[in-house]
């Protein structure tokens, strides 16, 4: 009877084994399974990326140059004006009085002067016939010249009085579109110490600006006359094209980070784009056409230290089957080897010396199933791909090893350290 309940632990056991090894397979068999990506050719373009604000090309601030209450606003926000159009105008009755105060300041002053003309060329003849000293005479001399001047002076005032009056009335200095309005009917604007801003008027909303912030370490790129495509937020699903206009020499250190400004043209015929919106621009740096093209994943891929040796097993035997090679002078030859390579040892498709930083491997199936390596010389990359500049082993339509799983489903690809194969 104690026999039985044995036996079913030993049941259990087994059934909970041959489970475990269904799905996990047994130790030290687990399956490569490779993922791939293919070679092709088409466009690339490297860019620098930045962010920006819009604003239109010519913006102009409307004041006014005397104090007052507005009377009159005869125009709103976003509506188009043209020059010497009428935009709002102050109560004028101050100002007509003081034209007329004016007026009559220089009435008197000529009544004045005339008086004192009279009374020079009445004496002047007293003066000619010697009957009155030289001091009586320089009395009426120095009254007509005050005389003289006083009216000057009133015309002076006058001429103020009715500029100022003429400035009651507030007139667009350009052709435009009102932006900005901060006036209303029946509000005070004090000029005695600045111009108060009434309205800000934009010339035309049809060709904008972006002031971009270009980094330090990417504006050696920038030059006037390239190429920018640029998004906004409003319409997250279109790009917007623009041009370098100009590039601003005077730095600006924000956090301990200095930047330059940017300006770019952008055309805004259907006017979707409006002031204030915030850009994010790509400067187009390199535009190339028609280029093979290697998935940046393939170039991330590295191969385990196991299919690495195999690998590595395969080029050496390779190099002793070729008739007259000096495997040793390959074996021996001087330069960095890949990680976990036998020191002395170093296989074919490596080559000592310094290694740039545009030579790169990616690694593909051969035709008999094994591992191998594609060696190349990378170009610009826009962050999905990576231009093949050349290679005597890619051509387009290739599969190329971006990743692999083993029956566990477990990815390899992005966790090894990478290694770099030199040649």
């Amino acid at each position: 009877m104690k026999k039985k309940p044995l036996i079913y632990i030993a049941v259990i056991i087994v059934v909970v084994v041959g489970l475990y090894l269904l799905v996990y397979g047994f130790p030290g068999s687990k399956e490569v399974h490779y993922e791939f990506d293919t070679v092709t050719k088409g466009d690339i373009e490297n860019t620098v990326s930045a962010t920006g604000t819009l604003s239109p090309v010519t913006t102009v601030q409307v004041g006014t140059q005397v104090s007052g209450t507005i009377d009159s606003v005869f125009v709103d926000y976003n509506d188009k004006v043209t020059e010497g159009q009428i935009l709002a105008v102050l109560d004028t009755t101050l100002l007509k009085a003081a034209v007329s105060n004016a007026q009559a300041n220089l009435q008197r002053a000529k009544a004045q002067l005339q008086q004192a003309q009279a009374d020079f060329n009445r004496n002047k003849t007293l003066y000619d016939r010697k009957l009155i000293s030289d001091s009586d005479f320089e009395t009426y001399k120095v009254n007509l010249a005050t005389q003289e001047a006083a009216v000057k002076s009133a015309e002076a005032s006058l001429e103020q009085a009715q500029r100022n009056l003429q400035y009651a009335v507030i007139r667009s200095p350009i052709n435009g579109v009102v932006i900005q309005k901060n006036v209303e009917s029946g509000q005070t604007v004090a000029a005695s110490f600045s111009t108060p801003t009434l309205f800000i008027i934009a010339q035309s909303l049809s060709q904008m600006e972006i002031l971009a912030d270009v980094d330090e370490s990417d504006i050696g790129q920038i030059q006037v006359g390239q190429p920018v495509t640029f998004q906004v937020a409003a319409y997250y699903n279109r790009t917007f094209d623009g041009t370098v206009k100009q590039i601003r020499l005077q730095p600006e250190t924000i956090q301990n980070v200095v930047t330059y400004i940017v300006v770019v043209s952008a055309p805004n015929e259907d006017g979707v784009l409006l002031p204030g919106m915030t850009a994010t621009l790509d400067f187009i740096t390199q535009n190339l056409k028609d280029v093979l093209l290697v998935p940046n994943k393939a170039l991330r891929f590295q191969p385990s230290q196991d299919q690495l040796d195999k690998y590595l097993a395969r080029q050496k035997k390779l190099a002793e089957s070729v008739k007259g090679l000096d495997t040793a002078s390959v074996a021996t030859r001087p330069g960095p080897r890949p990680a976990g390579y036998p020191r002395g040892e170093q296989p074919t498709g490596f080559s000592g010396g310094r290694q740039s930083s545009n030579r790169a491997t990616v690694w593909y199936v051969d035709s008999l199933g094994q591992l191998d390596a594609a060696h190349l010389r990378t170009g610009i990359s826009d962050g999905t791909n990576t231009q093949v500049v050349a290679s005597r082993t890619l051509h387009e339509g290739m599969q190329v090893i971006i990743g692999e799983t083993t029956n566990s489903g477990q990815a390899q690809a992005e966790q090894r350290r990478p290694f770099r194969m030199r040649f």
